[in-house]
């Protein structure tokens, strides 16, 4: 039997899904998460009832507006919902042992909380990125991964489970300071932020979990895709090419997600 039921972990998906509209909401304005603990109407301020907060389903029901003011409620909402569930029900339907599953249904929920972030905010938050990574990096211990330059060179010096928190944390270390030395590298060139320190942070999340070779796909991937879509976004919308702010964190979450999908199998030691 599976650790989690794909349906089960579907409902538990939309559940973290409206966690992490809270967060998405609150952190970039440097509210508390906890407090409020009810969820409020962004737009009239006014507490919402238990069930005008059922995810996915209220929106629905409502229409999309809220019941006490009539605003109109971010189609973000019911996506991020779905998006976290869908990916947890396709990480359960995997089988994986316990702790596994739960390690890639945390990244995910990292990941889709810091592209929607990103891509609205232009802000990626510490409890995530620096968070992210620490979580990380324990994970990799107790749910050790057989992926990775590092695993194999020390694995048999150090066992599997150190082998693969040494290369979760190398990766984690290593890619970030690249990536923050190439930024000043630019800063000091051109006189201006090429990156910020939240997309260093965030690459270090992706070290963590994926592992180095797998991080480094990601960024890759990232800046290719991002070069691209933005190119042709600011010549369709005729943005200024000198003042537009790609929103790199966004492309980082993307491509994460889709390497550790990719990844997947062999992430995972046979049991």
């Amino acid at each position: 039997m599976m650790p989690f039921e794909p349906w089960l972990a579907f409902l538990f998906g939309l559940i973290i899904g409206s966690f992490l509209n809270v967060c998405i909401h609150r952190l970039p304005r440097e509210m508390a998460v906890w407090d409020p603990a009810r969820s409020f109407c962004p737009h009239c301020g006014q507490t919402l009832a238990w069930y005008d907060n059922i995810p996915v389903l209220s929106y629905l029901l409502l229409r999309g507006k809220c019941r006490l003011c009539g605003a109109a409620i971010s189609w973000r909402y019911p996506a991020v919902e779905l998006l976290t569930g869908i990916l947890f029900a396709f990480i359960a339907a995997q089988g994986f042992p316990l702790l596994y599953s739960l390690k890639f249904m945390i990244f995910a929920a990292i990941m889709v909380t810091l592209i929607v972030s990103d891509f609205e905010e232009r802000f990626l938050p510490d409890a995530f990125t620096l968070g992210g990574a620490v979580v990380g990096v324990i994970f990799a211990y107790f749910a050790p991964v057989k992926f990775g330059a590092l695993v194999f060179i020390l694995q048999g010096t150090y066992g599997l489970p150190l082998a693969s928190a040494m290369e979760s944390l190398f990766a984690a270390v290593a890619l970030s300071g690249i990536l923050w030395v190439l930024g000043e590298i630019y800063y000091r060139i051109r006189h201006k932020e090429g990156l910020g320190l939240g997309d260093v942070k965030m690459l270090a999340t992706l070290g963590a979990f994926l592992g180095l070779q797998g991080a480094m796909l990601s960024l890759m991937a990232a800046s290719v895709a991002g070069t691209v879509v933005g190119v042709i976004y600011m010549i369709v919308a005729r943005k200024d090419f000198a003042t537009y702010e790609l929103p790199l964190g966004s492309f980082l979450g993307i491509a994460g997600l889709g390497i550790g999908y990719w990844l997947l199998g062999s992430l995972v030691p046979m049991q």
